[in-house]
């Protein structure tokens, strides 16, 4: 019998506050397709979310700043999970994959996830910054993962992806005048507009 073959191979992303152990932002997935012959229900199967309540997810995010506060590496088995991590000023980003999942893959991830907020936070990726662009960095991590499936791992077509338009092209809606003369002038100036484009014709 053939293995059941899966795009889903992240479990969970998390940004996480050094100083005071606190979550910024976390993403747990669990495959959107449950192993054909699992009870209808059931939430016991490989890839199935394994913390799913807010209790246990703080509790597995409590031990793992702990754990990886004092590693030198950047890749660790936590939890019988691949945890893969950086550390940015005062955050600490988190992919964390199965046990069985492709290390490279995940590492992958997370410079993808590192580098686009580098680009998008204009290189000050700390816990206020992703606070106040907290649009931009969900936005960021939806365009790398989206239900656990990696869709893309280059950094720049991830930042030009999520970028606002320049400021200069938005149109200023303040100087658009919608009192009721306003609106009048702008009727009159488009119907000679139009008279205009018709004796051209």
């Amino acid at each position: 019998m053939a293995p059941n073959l899966s795009l889903f191979s992240v479990n969970a992303i998390l940004i996480l506050a050094t100083d005071d152990s606190s979550r910024l932002l976390a993403k747990y997935y669990s495959a959107p397709h449950p192993p054909t012959g699992t009870p209808a229900g059931s939430t016991n199967y490989p890839g199935a979310n394994p913390y799913p309540n807010v209790k246990d997810q703080k509790a597995f995010e409590k031990g793992l700043l702990e754990k990886t506060a004092k590693q030198t590496s950047d890749i660790i088995l936590y939890d019988n999970r691949i945890i893969v991590f950086k550390m940015e000023s005062d955050v600490m980003l988190y992919v964390v994959g199965g046990a069985d999942e492709n290390e490279i893959l995940i590492y992958n991830v997370i410079l993808a996830l590192r580098d686009s907020l580098n680009i998008l936070l204009k290189n000050s990726t700390d816990k206020r910054t992703i606070v106040e662009n907290y649009d931009l960095v969900s936005l960021a991590i939806d365009e790398i993962v989206d239900d656990g499936i990696v869709l893309e791992t280059d950094p720049i077509v991830v930042a030009s992806r999520v970028t606002r338009p320049p400021a200069q092209d938005m149109p200023n809606m303040k100087s658009i005048d919608l009192s009721e003369q306003g609106l009048m002038n702008m009727w009159d100036l488009a119907k000679a507009k139009g008279l205009e484009r018709l004796r051209q014709m």
